[in-house]
Protein backbone atom coordinates (compact mmCIF):
# COMPACT_ATOMS: atom_id res chain seq x y z
CA UNK A 1 0.00 0.00 0.00
CA UNK A 2 1.31 3.44 -0.94
CA UNK A 3 0.68 6.44 1.29
CA UNK A 4 0.83 9.71 -0.63
CA UNK A 5 0.91 13.09 1.11
CA UNK A 6 -0.13 16.07 -0.97
CA UNK A 7 0.63 19.46 0.58
CA UNK A 8 -2.09 21.99 -0.28
CA UNK A 9 -2.66 25.64 0.57
CA UNK A 10 -6.02 27.36 0.59
CA UNK A 11 -8.31 24.98 2.45
CA UNK A 12 -10.21 27.13 4.95
CA UNK A 13 -13.05 24.94 6.25
CA UNK A 14 -14.54 21.44 6.40
CA UNK A 15 -16.23 21.98 3.03
CA UNK A 16 -12.81 22.65 1.50
CA UNK A 17 -11.56 19.37 2.99
CA UNK A 18 -14.58 17.52 1.53
CA UNK A 19 -14.00 19.17 -1.83
CA UNK A 20 -10.42 17.83 -1.95
CA UNK A 21 -11.47 14.37 -0.70
CA UNK A 22 -14.16 14.09 -3.38
CA UNK A 23 -11.81 15.33 -6.11
CA UNK A 24 -9.27 12.59 -5.32
CA UNK A 25 -11.96 9.90 -5.02
CA UNK A 26 -13.39 10.87 -8.41
CA UNK A 27 -10.02 10.83 -10.18
CA UNK A 28 -8.03 7.97 -8.64
CA UNK A 29 -8.66 4.37 -7.62
CA UNK A 30 -7.83 4.78 -3.93
CA UNK A 31 -8.45 2.92 -0.70
CA UNK A 32 -8.86 6.02 1.48
CA UNK A 33 -8.25 9.75 1.55
CA UNK A 34 -8.47 12.40 4.22
CA UNK A 35 -7.77 16.08 3.99
CA UNK A 36 -6.79 18.47 6.77
CA UNK A 37 -7.07 22.25 6.53
CA UNK A 38 -5.07 22.50 9.77
CA UNK A 39 -2.15 20.47 8.37
CA UNK A 40 -2.54 21.79 4.80
CA UNK A 41 -2.49 18.29 3.34
CA UNK A 42 -4.35 15.35 1.92
CA UNK A 43 -3.22 11.83 2.77
CA UNK A 44 -4.15 9.17 0.24
CA UNK A 45 -3.77 5.41 0.57
CA UNK A 46 -3.73 3.43 -2.66
CA UNK A 47 -2.50 0.16 -4.11
CA UNK A 48 -0.72 1.95 -6.95
CA UNK A 49 1.43 5.08 -6.97
CA UNK A 50 -0.44 8.25 -7.89
CA UNK A 51 0.46 10.30 -10.93
CA UNK A 52 1.97 13.46 -9.42
CA UNK A 53 1.07 15.70 -12.37
CA UNK A 54 -2.53 14.50 -12.26
CA UNK A 55 -2.66 15.12 -8.50
CA UNK A 56 -1.35 18.64 -9.02
CA UNK A 57 -3.98 19.32 -11.70
CA UNK A 58 -6.77 18.00 -9.44
CA UNK A 59 -5.73 20.31 -6.60
CA UNK A 60 -5.40 23.34 -8.87
CA UNK A 61 -8.65 22.62 -10.73
CA UNK A 62 -10.39 22.47 -7.34
CA UNK A 63 -9.17 26.03 -6.67
CA UNK A 64 -6.34 25.36 -4.24
CA UNK A 65 -2.56 25.73 -4.41
CA UNK A 66 -0.50 22.57 -4.89
CA UNK A 67 2.71 22.71 -2.83
CA UNK A 68 4.28 19.25 -3.01
CA UNK A 69 3.73 15.52 -3.17
CA UNK A 70 5.58 12.73 -1.38
CA UNK A 71 4.99 9.03 -0.98
CA UNK A 72 6.01 6.15 1.22
CA UNK A 73 5.18 2.50 1.54
CA UNK A 74 2.80 1.81 4.41
CA UNK A 75 4.45 -0.28 7.11
CA UNK A 76 2.40 -2.84 8.98
CA UNK A 77 3.20 -3.31 12.67
CA UNK A 78 4.11 -6.72 13.98
CA UNK A 79 1.56 -7.68 16.64
CA UNK A 80 2.91 -10.90 18.05
CA UNK A 81 5.86 -13.15 18.60
CA UNK A 82 6.29 -16.68 17.43
CA UNK A 83 7.27 -19.26 19.92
Amino acid sequence: MTVTTVKIEGMMCENCEKHIVNAFKENFDIKSVRASKDNNEAIIKSKERLDGEKAKKIVEDAGYTFISISEAEEKFPFFGKKG
